[in-house]
């Protein structure tokens, strides 16, 4: 709730309202038993006027506890008076982040090669498979027809069928939990359903294959 006091009546209020004025002997008090009468006594003064002057409220705009002088000047009096810290003021509570290291979740596994999701250009995911033994990311005549890739060029390249030639595309970017190249040449297989994750995605990594993630780590 917000409240505009006028300083005037606020000080008028707190002398009318104060408990201090109960203490006879408030100047033989302790030091520290008197500053803590003085902010309960601000605090009660505070709450009576606000209740006084409800119908004066309008919508807070500011978290937290704090008044307004005729100035329009806000004070902040979430510490010094409720105790507490308004939200925005609090640093956010993030989850750590160790340096370095993507965590890529594994979908399924495939003859038991990890699928993992893997986007292309910023924009689509397709299920790729992280294949140790490829040198290069190879993708489908699908993904490569979804992605609008027009072919330039071609290369030929050894499989277990023996030489074959692929037409070649271009990629801007490909991404999987974090870890990221961009401007990426790959060759498109029509032999393949699915696509292969290659060393020129993960080759400056160490890979650890774990029960349903992959870790990529930075080396050091």
């Amino acid at each position: 709730m917000v409240v505009t006091i006028d300083l005037q009546a606020f000080k008028q209020t707190m002398v009318s309202k104060s408990p201090l004025l109960l203490f006879s002997n408030s100047q033989n008090l302790p030091k520290p038993l008197l500053a803590l009468t003085a902010v309960i006594s601000l605090s009660s003064s505070i709450l009576a006027y606000t209740a006084v002057n409800s119908s004066r409220a309008t919508a807070q705009e500011i978290e937290g506890c704090f008044l307004r002088n005729s100035s329009g000047q806000t004070v902040n009096l979430s510490r010094s008076v409720c105790g507490f810290v308004p939200q925005e003021l609090t640093p956010a509570a993030s989850p750590e982040v160790k340096s370095g290291v993507f965590l890529v979740k594994i979908k399924r596994r495939e003859a038991n090669i990890p699928v993992i999701e893997v986007t292309f250009n910023g924009t689509q995911k397709f299920e790729m498979m992280v294949d140790s033994g490829a040198s290069r990311t190879v993708i489908t005549p699908a993904m490569a027809a979804a992605l609008k890739i027009v072919p330039q060029g071609s290369v030929q390249a050894k499989t277990p069928n023996g030489v074959a030639t692929f037409a070649l595309g271009n990629l801007t970017s490909i991404e999987a939990g974090g870890l990221a190249i961009t401007n990426v040449v790959v060759p498109i297989s029509p032999a393949l359903d699915i696509g292969l994750l290659g060393h020129d995605f993960f080759g400056n990594k160490d890979v650890t294959i774990k029960q349903d993630v992959i870790e990529f780590r930075s080396r050091s």
